[in-house]
């Protein structure tokens, strides 16, 4: 069976450009489970010569559902249908926990790391007097080198020896010096991405996002940790376990 005779034919009576109609019989595919998480797409010139179209429609197709974050281009192996993230709010975990945990590789690029004074907000948000010295952590992060999220991370002073002590992760650096959050508050949105996080995320201005920020908490109450990340609402799905008692 071609893979034209799982998810459908162009339609020569259609106004949509070519590469718009493969593009949506390969969204509709996944959205009704017809293509699954990790499923191959076949290569640019299979696609070509099976729906009787130009290579650079394929792959302009192509282009346009990786930045959907509906597949994902592995280096070497070829495009495969992208897996949805879990997140699970009833454990207290990083990212990369959360990756490796669902199978996904983990990775970061830094933007920015940075010491200052507590400003207002971050006074209020982790408990600080005017004044307080701070640790400023700006990152992003991806799964399966698909960008995941914008994170921005603002720490208490004393809980880290110096803004160089935080190598790949945070939180590592948090439990070597005996930081790591116990507890954590966390408040989600939805929100539509403004110009800057959206052209980190390599997505529209506007694109549905999820806006998640995170109060972390030593043993003692204290807050460690005061953390706004804005995801992608097409990649991540939230998810929360509910008791009756």
């Amino acid at each position: 069976m071609g893979f034209s005779d799982r998810i459908g034919r162009l339609r020569d009576d259609a106004h949509a450009p070519l590469y718009v109609q493969l593009q949506q019989l390969v969204r509709t595919a996944i959205e009704r489970k017809v293509l699954l998480q990790d499923d191959a797409i076949p290569p640019e010139r299979e696609l070509a010569v099976e729906y009787d179209v130009s290579r650079i429609t394929v792959r302009k197709a192509i282009e346009g559902l990786a930045k959907e974050g509906l597949v994902v281009r592995r280096r070497g192996a070829g495009t495969f249908v992208a897996a949805r993230v879990d997140k699970s709010f009833s454990k207290l975990s990083s990212f990369s926990e959360d990756m490796v945990a669902r199978g996904r590789v983990p990775s970061s690029a830094w933007v920015s790391k940075s010491t200052g004074l507590v400003t207002p907000e971050e006074s209020m948000s982790l408990g600080l007097s005017p004044g307080a010295p701070v640790y400023r952590f700006q990152r992003m992060r991806y799964a399966d080198d698909v960008p995941m999220a914008v994170e921005y991370a603002t720490i208490a002073g004393n809980c880290l020896p110096g803004v160089d002590a935080v190598g790949d992760s945070l939180y590592a650096a948090l439990e070597a010096a005996g930081s790591r959050p116990v507890r954590a508050l966390q408040r989600l949105r939805a929100m539509a991405f403004p110009a800057e996080q959206a052209k980190r995320l390599g997505v529209e201005t506007g694109h549905a996002g999820l806006f998640i920020e995170r109060r972390g908490f030593l043993a003692d109450g204290d807050t460690v940790e005061f953390t706004q990340s804005y995801y992608r609402g097409d990649a991540y799905d939230v998810v929360a376990e509910l008791n009756a008692s």
